[in-house]
């Protein structure tokens, strides 16, 4: 059975450690852990890993968090993935920093990258993970917190984080959306 896990972050380097960059920084980290590389391909990169007969397609577009849709429009299509085995992980200024929620539908709750996906996919119907990055900013200053780099007690924490959402990811290939959602929202 094949998955898409998409994460959602933009390429260059004013981005990259960026708290609107946790999408790729999660699958960098699965990637690394699985011994896995990701190549340049169309829309994005890709990383395949098969784990237990399950093929888990790891997918950064390339279109900027924005314009995410294309992107993963493109790759269940040409996988042959079916909705309920697509994950998109995003930031979420909502939730506490490293906090889980794993969601099997739902709106983009103000996010853009979700909001282009559901405009292409012409839906909402697919799971999405988002990894609290927390509201510690001045009304008005939300870009810049979203753009800005981890603290340093952010940083002392997000390895552990990252590897919870390894395990997750593993989970929902494997266990299902539900019992993932049980086992990994709010630990």
């Amino acid at each position: 059975m094949n998955f898409l896990i998409v994460g959602l972050g933009n390429f260059g380097t004013e981005y990259q450690d960026t708290r609107h960059n946790i999408g790729f920084r999660i699958l960098d980290t699965f990637a690394k852990t699985s011994g896995i590389r990701f190549r340049d391909k169309r829309y994005g990169f890709i990383a395949e890993y098969n784990y237990m007969k399950h093929l888990f397609i790891l997918l950064k577009p390339s279109t900027f968090v924005n314009r995410s849709g294309r992107a993963v429009n493109y790759w269940m299509q040409k996988s042959g993935v079916a909705v309920e085995n697509l994950l998109v992980i995003i930031d979420d200024v909502a939730l506490p920093f490293g906090t889980l929620r794993l969601k099997s539908k739902g709106g983009d709750g103000g996010h853009n990258g979700l909001f282009n996906i559901n405009q292409i996919l012409g839906h909402q119907n697919y799971a999405r993970l988002r990894f609290g990055i927390g509201s510690n900013y001045d009304y008005g200053n939300q870009v810049d917190y979203v753009l800005g780099q981890w603290s340093d007690e952010e940083e002392k924490t997000l390895p552990e984080r990252l590897s919870v959402c390894h395990d997750l990811i593993i989970s929902f290939g494997i266990n299902g959306i539900e019992k993932t959602m049980n086992d990994y929202n709010n630990k």
